[in-house]
């Protein structure tokens, strides 16, 4: 397993780590396998997302601040309950698949830290895993 470490700039971001991630898979010389991602951060999440027009990441962490907003009705004392529920709705994992070497993502997409309680320093594990045959 590998760890990727991310700093993050704003209270919601959308960091495309897309790169990052395909350097873990390059260095593995896995041909076909599974690449997971995993966050372990209760108020950050992962996605697969679009990643050509930044316009798409910076409409979305708009979308999580309106429909979640920060200043709340929330009793959690640290007062990031937003935080917290954006976490959990994008989710603390994904698996993307390995072909040919590479992530087999769509012409699109990117795979994104979601920060929601920055800026912070933060961590991705990674493990890949070569199919056995």
């Amino acid at each position: 397993m590998k760890t990727l470490s991310v700093k993050t700039v704003r209270r919601t971001q959308l960091l495309d780590i897309t790169r990052k991630i395909e350097e873990h898979v390059t260095q593995s010389g896995v041909k076909s396998g599974l690449c997971h991602l995993y966050v372990p951060h209760t108020t950050a999440g992962i996605a697969i997302n679009e990643h050509a027009d930044p316009d798409v990441a910076s409409d979305v962490e708009e979308i999580f601040n309106r429909l979640i907003p920060h200043n709340g009705q929330y009793r959690h004392a640290e007062g990031n309950t937003d935080s917290h529920m954006k976490g959990i709705l994008s989710g603390s994992s994904q698996t993307v698949f390995i072909a040919n070497g590479k992530l087999a993502l769509g012409t699109w997409q990117g795979v994104f830290l979601c920060e929601f309680d920055g800026p912070r320093s933060r961590r991705v594990f990674v493990k890949i895993t070569p199919d056995p045959n």
